[in-house]
């Protein structure tokens, strides 16, 4: 029977020199120095506070230029265009009560998109309390706040209040990353490496400088991800806490950190296995106490759960038959399942060489496989192997004293290590659970602690064979500096790529030329731009590059809606409406509810009657002028001023009769419509006896249009 440890900390000399059995939970030096750490200055490398400085400072260098990042990404949707976020306190009560994406498919008119839902409420939540300081908006006017911006983007002060905004999202996004570096010390040091606060230090620096996190980071959507590993972490501290000092306010802080783990991110659910293998590994349990131990954290799961299956809708019925939901659409069950293998391997490669980086891995980023690939193979031996090593590196307990032989404290870290890799990699790798996407660099954030935690036991134990041991540090010091600032140049480069759709997707077309996404969102960032030009020929330039990109968007996707009408815009916007037509005419027959397809079928039909009148009623050519009207009206038959022109063009060549319909028609849809009262008058008076023309009318001006960002949800 393990002895209860003194609540306080050890001193240093004794944490040296004792060697306890592995049954025994040892307390770390939390002040003072240990022997050839430092010198005489009582800082120590060895000390949390030291070691939690040095995280912290790491985190706020490498992130600090993100503070200046606009909106990218899934931002627009998940936060600016978000109707709950923008009520600030009293969008919260929408937010815990619906999917993440609710009022993103509200705007689409569309419904659920993704299997299984998405019901992360916690980060969302702390978006609208900061938009509560930053300026909510009232409930009555939120809606047409988002319709306006979804229409024709976001201007003047209205865009100066958004980037201030995200300014200070991202800057809490930074705040939010430091504080789950100090918890995963905490972590590492009192749970994993209790006698190794170097391998504690080293392991977190790892994660922390690795340029695999920039999305997670500088992407504010994705402080989801950070909180689930923040509140998992005060999940393993409060249990090892409440089991060493044996006080229930700890048990119940252990469970309320769980269940706001499961608010950030499903992710949660890999404590069922992670929190009692911990308890074995490094607490001195059984198998069977630890699997008890486990038991009232099976409340938190059964509330979550019960909130979770009551919120989250099914999904659409057609949302299979979107590759861009589906991404395996178009491959047979077997190029589905070795390219889901394949792809497994991507994750490795990136987390030993973190370069190139891509926001996106959507379809045709990563081309479909066979089983006669190479990759397939080389991913199932890799990954077999990881797993085999998992087992055997898996200690039993031995002896009266039920404790592992010193032999195998290495091997329970790296057994630890590899089980929560994997315990996080089987949740997001497709292979066993669709999760609607190919791969996500912000994925791999949680297994990216196992590949931290094994790394630094390699590095740590490998310059230890380096003697003298002064020597040892030294090189471990200097090789981590190197490690560090290579890390910091790509991170810091990375950010920079993150401060806003145009810049983001045009840095990421260059790694992934094929993906859908990207190619629509760069076009969709070109057509904004285009409105900015100083001259036409510039403005031109970008509107054809944009058109040029969809056409390959269009190749790979047939059905690509936002892609249609992308390009439906883009040649509007250069004056060719008879070739923006067909393309809006597809976005209709794909997605008839779309909901600024109707915005642009009017736009165009104004273009028609502006066309009649300046180019052609102006100088008497009314026959033209009236097959210009009529083109208009074949797009939007309930266009008032067009009825009207059309009846004073018909009225102008003595059609009469014809001319009386269409300001009849124009009177139907708008009732006070003086002019054409004055015109169907006047042309009733002429059928008796010839009468005087009707005055003219001028077309309405009408808003121009913004291009949409082509969608992804995650």
């Amino acid at each position: 029977m393990a002895k209860k440890q003194n609540s306080k900390p050890a001193q240093a000399a004794q944490a040296k020199s004792a060697k306890p059995t592995q049954s025994e939970p040892i307390a770390l030096p939390e002040t003072g120095p240990q022997s050839g750490a430092t010198g005489a200055g009582g800082w120590s490398i060895y000390d949390f506070k030291v070691q939690a400085i040095i995280v912290s400072l790491l985190g706020f260098i490498f992130y600090f230029n993100t503070i200046f990042n606009e909106t990218a990404h899934d931002d627009g949707i998940v936060i600016v265009k978000n109707e709950y976020v923008q009520e600030g306190f009293a969008g919260i009560p929408n937010i815990m009560t619906k999917d993440a994406y609710d009022s993103y498919y509200r705007q689409l008119n569309t419904i659920n998109q993704l299997g299984g839902g998405r019901y992360r409420p916690l980060s969302i939540v702390t978006f609208a309390i900061e938009q509560q300081f930053l300026g909510a908006v009232s409930t009555d006017k939120v809606d047409s706040m988002l319709k306006q911006n979804i229409a024709y983007g976001i201007h003047g002060d209205q865009e100066k209040n958004l980037l201030h905004a995200m300014h200070v999202r991202h800057a809490f996004n930074i705040v939010w990353y430091v504080l789950s570096l100090i918890a995963l010390l905490y972590f590492l040091r009192y749970v994993v490496f209790k006698t190794d606060p170097l391998m504690a230090l080293v392991a977190t620096v790892l994660f922390a400088i690795h340029p695999i996190h920039t999305e997670v980071v500088a992407n504010v959507k994705s402080r989801d991800e950070i909180m689930s590993l923040l509140f998992m972490c005060t999940t393993f501290i409060f249990t090892f806490k409440y089991y060493e000092l044996k006080k229930p306010w700890l048990l119940v802080m252990a469970l309320l950190s769980y269940f706001l783990a499961f608010l950030s991110k499903e992710y949660a659910i890999t404590l069922v296995v992670l929190l009692p293998l911990s308890l074995y590994l490094f607490n001195g349990f059984t198998i069977r106490k630890s699997i008890m131990a486990f038991l009232p954290f099976f409340i938190v799961i059964a509330l979550y759960m019960a909130m979770r299956f009551h919120i989250v809708t099914p999904k659409g019925e057609n949302s299979d038959s979107e590759v861009l939901n589906n991404p395996y659409y178009f491959a047979s069950s077997t190029e589905k399942l070795a390219t889901e293998i394949a792809t497994c391997l991507n994750y490795l490669k990136l987390l030993v060489f973190p370069h190139p980086l891509s926001a996106d891995y959507s379809y045709n980023s990563i081309p479909y496989v066979d089983f006669s690939n190479l990759k397939v193979w080389l991913s199932i031996v890799i990954y077999g192997a990881i797993t085999v090593a998992m087992f055997l590196f898996f200690p039993f307990r031995k002896g009266k004293n039920n404790s592992f032989s010193p032999d195998d404290k290495y091997k329970a870290i790296f057994c630890f290590a590899i089980a929560f890799y994997m315990a996080h990699f089987i949740l997001i790798c497709n292979v066993v659970f669709d999760i609607g996407a190919t791969m996500g660099e912000r994925l791999i954030y949680h297994s990216s602690v196992g590949f931290a935690i094994a790394l630094a036991i390699l590095l740590v134990k490998g310059f230890e064979k380096i003697k003298p041991a002064g020597v040892a540090h030294k090189a471990l010091a200097a090789f981590m500096m190197v490690i560090i600032v290579l890390c910091g140049y790509k991170t810091i480069a990375r950010n920079a790529d993150w401060k806003n759709d145009a810049s983001l997707f045009r840095a990421d077309l260059k790694v992934v030329p094929n993906s859908v996404l990207v190619l629509g969102n760069v076009a969709a960032a070109d057509i904004t731009i285009a409105d900015s030009q100083p001259d036409k020929a510039s403005r031109d330039a970008y509107l054809y590059d944009a058109i040029k990109l969809l056409d390959h968007a269009i190749q790979i996707h047939p059905t690509f809606v936002a892609g249609f009408l992308n390009r439906g815009i883009a040649w509007y916007k250069l004056g060719e409406v008879d070739k923006a037509k067909p393309n809006l005419d597809t976005v209709k027959k794909l997605y008839p509810t779309y909901p600024t397809l109707p915005g642009m079928y009017k736009l165009l039909s104004s273009y028609y009657m502006q066309l009649g009148w300046e180019k052609y009623g102006r100088a008497g050519k009314y026959p033209e002028a009236l097959a210009a009207f009529k083109k208009g009206l074949e797009i939007d038959p309930t266009n008032p001023e067009l009825w009207y022109n059309a009846g004073g063009a018909l009225f102008s060549e003595q059609q009469y009769t014809e001319a009386i319909a269409d300001w009849k028609m124009a009177l139907k849809l708008k009732p006070d419509y003086v002019q054409a009262q004055q015109g169907l008058q006047a042309a009733m008076g002429a059928v008796q006896a010839q009468g005087h023309l009707p005055p003219g009318a001028m077309p309405q001006q009408q808003g121009k249009p913004t291009a949409p960002a082509a969608a992804q949800k995650h």
